[in-house]
């Protein structure tokens, strides 16, 4: 009985091991369900809103869906921090973050700790910045900003451009474009200059550039974030490295700065448009063939009492475009002021309490009436962008005389506060609708990220300089197949006559209509170096930093963190 009691007692240490062989069977079948998930999320679309949700739930809200006392699920806007004042915004916003941290942060984190409150500090760093900028984003001028600012950016590259490509100098006298462009338009970050003869240069380059964005972030980040973010370095830096290498660098310097990449997205949206207007076409024409009776009247023969229809019908029209025009006008007058007396009032205050030093550095906070959007330097860009006084110095001289009227002359109808120009805000403050930024993200994010992952795009780079050729001129042939005919061969067909006169090349229309797509093909060219268009970049990105936040026109990055730190940085 006293040795039995000892085996008897030592039995049950002996059960627990039996149920292992379940959940290594359950661990052994998990990659068999792992390896079926691509095949069910192959049927659906990655980028609704159901398969957003859920990837936000699995990548950053881990810790909630670990709670099993949770009868309900609850909404992600009541489990994440708010980025912006829009949850639809909010949802595509915290979608990028999700593949971000997946791919990039927790792919190296969960290998050194399972503590999963360390995405939490980092949304709750990021929520900061984005509140903060969507409250300064609401003081910015967005007229002055996508319609004079950054267009005068646009037109002096592409003068300089195309200065810098087109050299005065001879065949012995060999001069380097990206340096003429370089002098032209000078940022410290981009030097020097890459060369191909020298490897060094383009390494020192890429490193300022890494440089310039660490600074640019840091003195973002010391705007935006409050005081006890800041006073945590490991966070501060793993936000930096996100916002300067995977936003900034990846973004804007790698892909936006490509030529092959802006000609394909010229491709896309002159297709996305075509395809429009053909289904448009097709609504109308089944419109027309429900009424047969209409063409058959059309088919008449030229009599007297068609001339008279025809001449009421011009009267018709001309009468509707008169009522719509004046009804338009009307309307303009009802509409507010893009100007109020109070904003005016304030301004003048803030411009007499203000130091001249205050004032110098940003001069257009003094203005107390915005320009009119005639006015704005897109029109001048477009001009130049189309060689519009080179080709035709006529329509332009015409079209420079109708603005100048039409801002200065009798009635001023298109002058500041004019009912052409507030008819004119009113339809651009329609198009800056917030609720147009859920599909902008949403495409972009299919873009950028297919699948909900940094995989393979269909997007590849041309692998020669002819694929690029060809992939520019495939872009202008989609331009070109966006204009009407009579409108382009207007435009181009007087220089290309006479030069297929001189040849003797320009009578079959096939080989005219190439030479117009070759001129279409030219005024592309400003696009097709990445290192200037990286200038470009980095200065529509400089401007609107500025425009959010002045402070960084005013002071260094050294001295913005000793101002909310209070220590030597």
């Amino acid at each position: 009985m006293t040795a039995a009691s000892p085996v008897a007692a030592a039995t049950p240490p002996v059960r627990p091991p039996a149920p292992r062989p379940k959940t290594v069977a359950f661990e052994a079948d998990a990659p068999s369900s792992t390896a079926r998930r691509p095949n069910r999320s192959n049927s659906s679309d990655p980028l609704s809103d159901r398969a957003t949700s859920l990837l936000i739930r699995r990548t950053l809200c881990s810790l909630q869906l670990g709670d099993k006392s949770r009868d309900a699920q609850v909404p992600i806007d009541e489990l994440l921090p708010p980025l912006t004042s829009r949850n639809d915004v909010d949802l595509q916003l915290y979608a990028f973050l999700a593949i971000i941290m997946r791919e990039f942060v927790q792919s190296w984190y969960s290998k050194i700790t399972s503590d999963e409150h360390f995405v939490s500090e980092i949304l709750h760093i990021i929520a900061h910045c984005s509140r903060a900028l969507e409250q300064r984003f609401r003081k910015v001028d967005l007229e002055s900003l996508l319609l004079d600012e950054i267009p005068d950016l646009l037109d002096k590259h592409i003068t300089a451009y195309r200065t810098a490509h087109n050299a005065i100098s001879r065949p012995p006298v060999e001069v380097d474009p990206r340096e003429v462009y370089h002098a032209l338009c000078p940022l410290p970050h981009l030097t020097p200059v890459p060369r191909s003869d020298d490897p060094s240069t383009a390494s020192d380059q890429k490193e300022n550039e890494a440089l310039y964005r660490q600074l640019l972030v840091q003195g973002v980040l010391a705007i935006l974030l409050p005081t006890e973010d800041l006073e945590n370095p490991c966070l501060t830096a793993l936000v930096e490295q996100i916002f300067s290498e995977l936003i900034i660098g990846n973004v804007i310097a790698n892909k936006a700065s490509q030529p092959w990449l802006l000609y394909e997205g010229i491709c896309i949206s002159s297709r996305v448009i075509r395809e429009k207007k053909e289904k448009g076409a097709m609504s109308e024409s089944s419109a027309e063939s429900s009424e047969p009776q209409l063409e058959a009247k059309g088919g008449r023969a030229w009599s007297v009492r068609s001339m008279f229809l025809g001449v009421i019908q011009l009267g018709m029209l001309v009468v509707g475009s008169l009522r719509f025009i004046t009804t338009a006008l009307v309307m303009a007058s009802s509409l507010p002021a893009r100007t109020t007396p109070l904003d005016e009032k304030e301004v003048v205050m803030d411009h007499d309490k203000s130091a001249a030093p205050i004032s110098y550095s940003n001069p257009r906070s003094s203005d107390t009436a915005k320009a009119p959007i005639l006015s704005c330097r897109i029109w001048t860009c477009l001009g130049n962008l189309l060689e519009l006084s080179m080709r035709m110095p006529w329509l332009a001289g015409f079209l420079s005389l109708l603005q100048y009227g039409a801002i200065n002359g009798p009635g001023r109808i298109a002058g500041h506060d004019g009912p052409v120009d507030r008819l004119l805000s009113h339809h651009i403050h329609s198009l800056f609708s917030p609720s147009h930024l859920p599909p902008l993200l949403r495409t972009l994010r299919g873009v950028l990220f297919p699948n909900n992952a940094p995989g393979t795009t269909s997007l590849f780079p041309p692998s020669s300089d002819a694929e690029l050729q060809a992939l520019r001129r495939r872009a202008a042939n989609a331009l070109w197949g966006l204009l009407p005919k009579g409108v382009g061969s207007l435009y181009f067909g007087g220089r290309l006559w006479r030069r297929g006169a001189s040849t003797g090349e320009g009578d079959s229309s096939s080989d005219e209509e190439d030479l117009l797509v070759d001129e279409m093909e030219r005024l592309l060219l400003v696009l097709d170096d990445e290192y200037c268009n990286k200038h470009l970049m980095y200065s529509i990105l400089e401007l609107v930093l500025v425009r959010l936040m002045p402070e960084l026109s005013e002071k260094g990055v050294t001295d913005l963190w000793e101002e909310r730190l209070g220590v030597d940085v």
